[in-house]
């Protein structure tokens, strides 16, 4: 996966497990990894975290906001974390080789087919806002669901996608693209929400208002209330009640400004002066590594002790110092978002048919499951086929009395390495394809637009598995092509392995025809696309047929002679 980008949205269900898992069911329609699904009874809120490619990403943000709408009544939404729609906020966060540029077109991308197929008004903020104004979330949200309506009226609160209509049972969504945000709350040995509250409001940016010594708030001539800024900087907080005890839940919007360490040194300070113990703290989703090595860092230096260790070391001993096991237990191999990536990445590459061992694959091939089938197995023949006449090709160069064509078969059988590994991926992308065609039959079919969508997306899957064993078929007739020169020329002792390869080349285009005809039997909306590759295919085929026929015969005539 060569880019990677993060979504986390935030729904407003934190109490039903059966919506939750609905949600998560839509997001797992798509290519993606779903990281964690994190429900809070009393925020009445989950936040959700999957990654994957841009694409993949963005169709699977836009199945959990459609279910979301359709499971979840805001009219009937109570909760203590603020919010203003059943998918109150969902941003694309930049992971590995994409910028955030590009995340902002996802947003906007996102944002405008929500408006439009789903009728939500939908807000950008961060780095994809439309003004300053619209940069910070929590002024987006003010005001909440509740003061939803009237806000639509205000023609500065215009959505950015989606007419200023309210839309009762959803309300709206916030899309965006941001850095990476550390959802981090600490623990307090209380039950009581002015506790976390009151250090919430001394340590984050905003600050608290200002007042007199009569305890009235200080205003400037405009009216607004003159703040007294927080200690730490980059730092959103809020006290409230989770888990039957008091939270100082924060927002670290950038984590090499205000680290999880900080934060954390920062509360247990702010806790004692109140006669208060910190008692541990909890990650809301993944961790960047680099934040946990921080923490790590910091302090084995509080205790004298050498940094220079192994990484997993640090990873503990970060771990220990902000009692991230205080509330459940903390997995770093599930809970750091590289580590998870990793596994992933490993998890995808050994699902592949080309990484399994040979009884692996046909064990696979031999079960009751419709892919793989017949067209990853005619890519098969194909590699093999170009492999066998890459090794003709070698055993010919260097020997005595081939001189004459050393050049010839090198150029033959570099050709033939580059086709074995177009191959290659071909096993793989055949049972993909029919794998889509499946996937695009489960689609949704709520709406005449749904079906719409549904029968277009059947319709390009149902081109591309037909296009792939086209390609198989052309790379395997270049193959015969090949084969025939080193049958002619190639090295005497070779003669089977020649004959070989041109059977199992013969055997892929064929078998690739078989599964380009009755895949064509899928595409009834373009007779003349259709008519177009039944004719390539069978010019293909015959082609191949002579090729073929030739060369065995050939091959066959020369042993049986030397034989006798």
């Amino acid at each position: 996966m060569d880019q990677i980008v993060e979504c986390v949205p935030n729904f407003s269900e934190g109490r039903s497990t059966e919506i939750i898992e609905k949600i998560c069911e839509a997001i797992k329609t798509r290519d993606v990894l779903l990281i964690s699904s994190e429900p809070g009874a009393d925020t009445n809120r989950t936040v959700i975290t999957f990654v994957g490619s841009p694409n993949e990403v963005l169709e699977a943000a836009f199945c959990a906001i459609s279910m979301a709408a359709e499971l979840i009544d805001m009219r009937k939404h109570k909760g203590s974390h603020s919010r203003m729609g059943a998918t109150d906020v969902c941003p694309f966060i930049p992971v590995q080789n994409i910028s955030i540029e590009e995340c902002v077109k996802l947003a906007q991308k996102l944002g405008k087919r929500v408006a439009e197929e789903l009728s939500i008004p939908v807000y950008l903020y961060e780095y994809a806002a439309t003004c300053e104004e619209r940069k910070n979330l929590a002024t987006v949200r003010s005001g909440q669901y509740e003061g939803l309506e009237e806000k639509l009226k205000d023609e500065k609160w215009k959505p950015d996608f989606g007419d200023p209509i309210f839309n009762a049972k959803s309300g709206a969504t916030v899309i965006g693209a941001r850095d990476y945000l550390l959802a981090y709350n600490i623990n307090l040995n209380s039950n009581k929400r002015k506790h976390a509250h009151d250090i919430a409001l001394d340590i984050r940016e905003a600050g608290r208002a200002k007042r007199d010594k009569e305890g009235v708030i200080l205003r400037d001539k405009e009216g607004k209330a003159l703040k007294v800024p927080g200690s730490l900087k980059c730092c959103k907080a809020v006290g409230w009640v989770a888990y039957n005890i008091s939270q100082i839940s924060m927002n670290l919007v950038n984590y090499h400004v205000t680290s999880l360490h900080q934060a954390f040194d920062e509360c247990d300070e702010q806790a004692r002066k109140r006669g208060l113990r910190v008692t541990g703290s909890e990650l809301v989703g993944v961790v960047p590594l680099e934040a946990m090595v921080m923490a790590g860092k910091h302090y084995l230096k509080k205790m004298n002790l050498s940094t220079a260790v192994p990484e997993e070391d640090l990873v503990d001993v970060a771990i220990k110092s902000l009692g991230l096991d205080d509330i459940e237990k903390f997995d770093p191999q599930n809970k750091i978002i590289e580590y998870r990536i990793q596994k992933y990445i490993q998890e995808k590459k050994d699902q592949l048919l080309v990484n399994k061992t040979i009884i692996e694959f046909n064990n696979e091939l031999s079960r009751d499951s419709v892919a793989p089938g017949g067209g990853s197995v005619a890519s098969l023949c194909g590699t093999l086929s170009s492999a066998l006449s890459a090794m003709v090709c070698n055993l010919t160069i260097g020997k005595k009395g081939y001189e004459s064509v050393f050049e010839e078969l090198e150029i033959i059988g570099n050709r033939c390495q580059n086709l074995k590994d177009k191959l290659t991926i071909l096993i793989d992308k055949d049972t993909e394809a029919f794998n889509d065609i499946i996937s695009a039959r489960r689609m949704p079919r709520r709406s005449e637009e749904d079906k719409l969508k549904r029968l277009e997306a059947i319709k390009q899957a149902n081109r591309n598995a037909t296009l792939i064993p086209l390609q198989v078929m052309e790379h395997s007739l270049e193959i015969l092509e090949l084969n025939k020169t080193v049958v002619q020329k190639g090295n005497e002792n070779s003669l089977s392995d020649g004959g070989v390869a041109n059977l199992l080349a013969m055997s892929s285009v064929e078998g690739a025809y078989y599964n380009v005809l009755i895949n064509l039997q899928g595409i009834t909306d373009d007779e003349e696309w259709k008519q177009e590759i039944s004719k390539k295919a069978k010019k293909i085929f015959e082609s191949a047929n002579l090729i073929a026929t030739k060369v065995k015969q050939n091959v066959m005539d020369r042993l049986l002679e030397e034989k006798k």
